[in-house]
């Protein structure tokens, strides 16, 4: 018995010898302890956690090299290999764990939705479900700040740019005619469901350098990655009906939605300044399908419209009118890829293709014009660290214009250009904590329309002053070619360059958001033309400049008051141009000094309703009045636009919608056109020019059948 008790005691000795303690203190990088820190060897059950010291110490019977892991929620886990003998009284530092939520965001002059941002100022059912925007993409936009009321075009203007500006980009891939074409005074429309979306980017300046050929702004639409169900959608409109289906399989799905639209009924209904002899009517059909890989998603994006209108127009200097007649036809295809090439590399990769046709009649003119674009798109990610990802990649532009015209004088003169753009950008993020963080970038381009090189340099800051709020600034140097109506009659052009400067606060917490941006833009190079517009015989330059500075506010709240959503903007601009055929430096007649938003959303229970509304003024926008001296020498009276909606739940997958716009019926006016020549008194006549859909009322019904009896038809809208 003894020696078995011997041998017991023996081995209970070694035991104790072979132990080995692994100690230690565990601090942030502000030197103070962090209490709670889990301590282990990878692959043992061995370790501790840290007292309120930050000091860890347990025994562990394993030797040798091992690797010794500390973790603690909102720090980078903490990695060291080494031999264990070593591992006694560390001194471990965690840093910040940068991809926290409550970490810094590079948010100078973006605004996100749905896009799995840190901070979203809206959401993607804002597009649906704003009474003033119908729908549309831009409608919804037009309620941020840093963006101007122009309700007779319908396009975004940013800051003291024209719409032709601000470019949109789907998956990545430009969208070369994103608008329907409409006429004067009508506004256009976006041609993209926004069902079919889920992430919406709006940069009003300072974006990325993957981004090029947009002087003031660019908007990136993100398609639905994956379905949530199997579904079908039917709309019932007053002016139409939509029609859409989704089909899922094992790895990939299709969605497909097709739209009619024919505004006879409510040219019926409400009086109009336009004599249609043929309403406006579109139809159109869009596609998306999603092919998953074993490390990545392919997508195949496809749409095609074609609307037609014809119509006399009220014009001062033509008793019987301006005869209008368009017909346009429109295909779009888009093809991207992401994918994971390994632990640290991903890519991208993308291709686009339009195809637009034009047929418009102008009295006795013809005008036909047909656009072909292509965009493709190569980029590649390298995760170095959490604290360094790089980007890089390069892109191909190319776009065929030609154009026709015809008329009693002069028969087929054809005109128009070939585009060649190639550029290269690269653009690095650097989180020097959670509290600061860089994004630094350089984009060049060649045009081989102007046998010109550009290089444009950019840069993001944003530095975390509190818990809830923090700083940004950001320059950026842009380039852009000139529109196609100056390019088709003359390419001895320098490309146009805009500046930014931005200065941005953020605040952010419990469904509250406020930002604040100052800004400035300089312009150069902008083209010039003689004439009231460029034609054959213009004379043209790129001897064009300007400026736009101002200041922007956003609020939402979606926390306050019970059930009730709402957001504020305000815009200040000051800019002045002299481009196109400006004899001198002024204020251009799409620009507001002042726009101010106001939208409200309103849950009630006992009705089974949504209720919103929409508000939107502004200022006075310049023109010229012959009859007096000077360029832009009056301005309009301001603008003022009251849109309500309302939507009623029949069931969890039938919702009844109506939405006015422009309830108050504001008479607004946008301009003025005067007569050719002078009265008897020597006084230039004048007609008022008004948006010829300045009031719009929409009922429609919409009906989800899907297998889950659950879904609730009003998160569709």
């Amino acid at each position: 018995m003894k020696p078995l008790l011997s041998i017991l005691i023996t081995c209970f000795v070694i035991q104790i010898h072979s132990q080995t303690i692994i100690s230690g203190t565990v601090y942030n990088t502000q030197k103070e302890p962090i209490i709670g820190a889990n301590v282990y060897l990878e692959g043992t059950y061995d370790g501790g956690t840290t007292n309120e010291d930050g000091v860890f110490s347990f025994s562990t019977s394993k030797t040798g090299s091992q690797t010794l892991i500390i973790s603690f929620l909102s720090y980078e886990t903490f990695t060291m290999l080494g031999d264990i003998s070593y591992m006694k009284d560390l001194n471990i530092k965690l840093k910040d764990d940068v991809n926290t939520l409550d970490a810094v965001v590079l948010s100078a002059g973006t605004f996100s939705a749905g896009d799995n941002s840190k901070v979203n100022v809206l959401k993607p059912l804002d597009v649906v479900t704003t009474a003033s925007a119908l729908g549309d993409f831009v409608g919804a936009l037009q309620t941020l700040p840093g963006t101007t009321t122009v309700a007779e075009d319908g396009r975004l203007f940013v800051r003291g740019g024209d719409a032709s500006e601000t470019q949109i980009f789907i998956d990545g891939i430009r969208v070369f005619t994103p608008y329907t074409p409409t006429t004067n005074n009508a506004p256009t429309r976006g041609r993209y469901s926004p069902f079919l979306f889920d992430g919406i980017t709006f940069s009003t300046g300072g974006y990325s350098a993957e981004y090029g050929q947009a002087l003031s702004s660019v908007l990136l639409l993100n398609t639905i990655d994956e379905p949530d169900q199997e579904k079908t959608d039917i709309g019932i409109m007053s002016v139409g009906a939509t029609l859409g289906n989704t089909q899922k399989w094992e790895k990939s799905s299709v969605s497909v939605n097709a739209s009619y639209v024919n505004l006879a009924p409510y040219n019926a209904i409400f009086s109009n300044r336009n004599d249609f002899i043929k309403p406006f009517e579109t139809a159109s059909g869009e596609a998306v399908f999603r092919r998953k890989t074993n490390s990545g998603l392919f997508k195949l994006y496809s749409a095609f419209d074609t609307s037609s209108f014809e119509l006399i127009q009220e014009d001062i200097n033509q008793p019987e009118g301006q005869f209008i007649k368009l017909n346009n036809n429109n295909f779009y295809v888009n093809g991207s890829y992401s994918g994971v090439l390994s632990d640290t590399w991903s890519m991208q990769t993308g291709f686009s293709f339009t195809n637009a046709k034009n047929k418009v009649n102008l009295g006795e003119s013809a005008i036909r014009d047909t656009e072909q674009s292509i965009h493709s798109k190569l980029k590649f990610k390298n995760r170095i660290s959490n604290r360094f990802k790089l980007y890089f990649g390069a892109e191909y532009f190319k776009t065929d214009f030609e154009e026709q015209f015809n008329n009693e004088f002069v028969d087929n003169v054809n005109y128009g250009f070939d585009n060649n753009i190639v550029a290269a950008f690269t653009e690095a993020d650097i989180f020097l904590s959670k509290n600061l963080a860089f994004k630094t970038g350089l984009r060049a381009e060649y045009s081989n329309l102007f046998d010109d090189f550009t290089l444009a340099p950019r840069a993001t800051m944003a530095y975390k002053i509190s818990a809830k709020s923090q700083l940004s600034i950001a320059y950026g140097d842009f380039y852009q070619n000139p529109t196609s109506n100056v390019l088709k009659f003359n390419q001895d052009f320098d490309p146009a360059n805009a500046k930014h400067y931005i200065l941005n606060y953020q605040y952010n917490a419990d469904r509250k958001i406020f930002r604040a941006e100052a800004y400035y833009k300089d312009y150069n190079s902008l083209a010039k033309f003689s004439g009231d517009f460029p034609s054959f015989d213009s004379s043209f330059n790129s001897n064009g400049s300007g400026f736009a500075r101002g200041i922007d506010f956003f609020w939402r709240d979606s926390k306050s008051i019970k059930n009730i959503d709402y957001w504020l903007s305000y815009s200040l601009l000051d800019t002045k141009r002299n481009d196109r055929n400006f004899p001198e430096l002024a204020q251009p007649n799409f620009a507001n000094t002042h726009n101010f938003s106001a939208v409200a959303k309103y849950w009630i229970d006992d009705w089974k309703s949504q209720v919103g509304f929409s508000y939107a003024y502004a200022s006075g926008r310049t023109f010229t009045d012959p009859n007096k001296p000077g360029f832009l020498n009056e301005k309009t009276k301001a603008f003022n636009n009251l849109s309500v909606n309302w939507a009623y739940l029949i069931s969890p997958q039938k919702i009844l919608y109506a939405s006015v716009n422009n309830v108050l019926g504001f008479k607004n006016i946008n301009g003025y056109q005067y007569a050719n020549t002078p009265n008897m008194n020597g006084n230039f006549n004048r007609r008022a020019l008004r948006p010829a859909l300045d009031q719009f009322f929409f009922v429609g019904f919409f009906w989800t059948i899907s297998e889950d009896k659950k879904s609730n038809q009003l998160d569709n809208l």
